[in-house]
């Protein structure tokens, strides 16, 4: 802070003049009595209560370890524990101004880097501050507190919205397969639907087809091997076709109904068989990129926080082709199930903690495909066969061409894309705009501070 601009009348110093860090004090979780009266502060707010406190209230609360710098206020007796410092003023003022002028400060960018951030208290304390008198800091906190309650208000509504968008984009998306974007269409286009029957035998057909197909270029490839003198390892056999069971009544039962021209049938339908990704080490440098979990955003791939390797082997097998559809099977219970379509924007593979479906594209369009294993029809069955661990949760890829899947012409399919591109679009601007509204809040907030502590903000007379 610069002293210079600060008004004449207040008094210049630094954190460590006119406050103590103080160490809190540590309390094992298992010897607190949860049906005491006192808060219990940890770095990241209260984790717990107890029959009694280490220091009087009110009192300012600081983080020491973990979430380092988070600035808290009690106003009452509490219980800070020892990954935290609690603020003792070594002059009169007032706490509240102590709780916004500690937060103005963003003790955060002090943390130190180790496994877990830490904040050095002699650095906060070397910082320049300004204070003016007592009854001026009390109009500061007055008027601190009218524009953010303001500001709170605002804040509020925009995250109402976000909320509502997210609920509107899933309506979108269940409408869709509903069939009740694609009505119009299909009464255009009668010469192009087909009874579930007819559908079924040509889903089927292909699926035998494909995997063919697969077999052919199978033995192609062993003689190509045995006439390179089999070197190398021989080509994989194509697994023989599972065959798919239909859903029971009880899925049926709770999936929403479809048109007529369209079936209820499980994934596995779609495809010969699912493929886990590359097990083989990445690192940081190397000739392709490895498409990991973290880069599944949104239905699409993130191309940043890459990992690459250099493995011929591995770049052959697992090198994604436009159009592929990965499903992330691991990870916490909120984000497993998260996909994304690879739109063939560079040479990549993918991790093994990924599944690619594997769909044929006679059969389905992968952009199709995509959006419903987003949808919460999809996301609601996954919930149901899901294995749980103690931190994270785990969808085979046997589970997942159970999943029960909307099958109709591939026309349609298309049109029911091109429709949920238009919908979801806008609503994606809709929720940037909010996003970017939401930080613009967040600034405000800290520039509403800045001022608050230069003196700018309440008029001294």
């Amino acid at each position: 802070m610069d002293q210079d601009t600060l008004p004449s009348h207040w008094e210049g110093s630094t954190v460590g003049e006119l406050y103590e860090l103080a160490y809190g004090k540590g309390l094992v979780k298992k010897f607190r009595k949860e049906d005491g009266p006192y808060p219990v502060y940890g770095s990241n707010g209260v984790v717990g209560y107890h029959d009694s406190y280490v220091t009087e209230g009110p009192v300012v609360i600081v983080g020491r370890k973990g979430a380092a710098g988070e600035v808290h206020f009690s106003p009452g007796n509490c219980w800070p524990i020892d990954t935290t410092y609690f603020v003792k003023p070594k002059k009169a003022v007032d706490e509240k101004f102590t709780y916004y002028l500690l937060k103005s400060l963003r003790l955060k960018q002090f943390e130190t880097s180790t496994a877990i951030p830490g904040l050095n208290r002699a650095d906060a304390h070397r910082l320049r501050i300004g204070v003016p008198p007592l009854q001026e800091q009390k109009d500061i906190v007055a008027k601190i507190e009218t524009l953010f309650s303001e500001l709170d208000k605002g804040i509020e509504s925009l995250k109402t919205a976000r909320q509502q968008l997210k609920a509107y984009r899933q309506a979108v998306l269940k409408h869709a397969f509903e069939g009740k974007l694609t009505e119009q269409w299909r009464q255009q286009n009668p010469d192009k639907l087909e009874s579930p029957e007819q559908l079924l035998d040509r889903i089927q057909q292909e699926r035998e087809q494909r995997y063919q197909q697969q077999l052919e270029e199978w033995k192609s490839a062993v003689k190509v091997w045995e006439e390179n003198g089999k070197e190398g390892k021989k080509p994989s056999k194509p697994k023989a076709l599972k065959e798919i069971s239909v859903l029971d009544g009880e899925v049926l039962s709770s999936l929403p109904e479809s048109p007529p021209s369209w079936m209820w049938g499980r994934l596995g339908l779609m495809t010969c068989g699912v493929e886990y990704g590359t097990s083989a080490k990445s690192s940081g440098e190397g000739d392709v990129p490895v498409v990991r979990m973290g880069n599944l955003q949104s239905g699409i791939i993130d191309w940043s926080d890459l990992v690459f390797t250099s493995d011929k082997e591995e770049i052959e097998k697992y090198s994604l082709k436009a159009g592929d559809v990965l499903f992330n099977r691991t990870n916490s219970p909120e984000l497993v199930g998260k996909t994304a379509i690879y739109k063939g924007e560079r040479e990549a593979l993918f991790a093994g903690y990924l599944i690619r479906v594997n769909h044929i594209s006679s059969i389905v369009d992968g952009r199709y495909l995509n959006y419903f294993l987003n949808s919460l029809i999809a996301k609601g069955y996954g919930n149901t066969v899901k294995t749980d661990g103690v931190n994270q949760s785990n969808i085979n890829g046997e589970k997942l061409q159970g999943y029960p899947f909307p099958f109709c012409s591939l026309g349609e399919q298309v049109v029911v894309v091109d429709a949920l591109d238009e919908k979801v679009s806008a609503i994606d601007r809709m929720s940037d705009e909010v996003s970017l509204q939401l930080d613009k809040a967040v600034a405000l907030r800290q520039s509403i501070l800045k001022k608050a502590f230069s003196g700018q903000l309440v008029r001294f007379s």
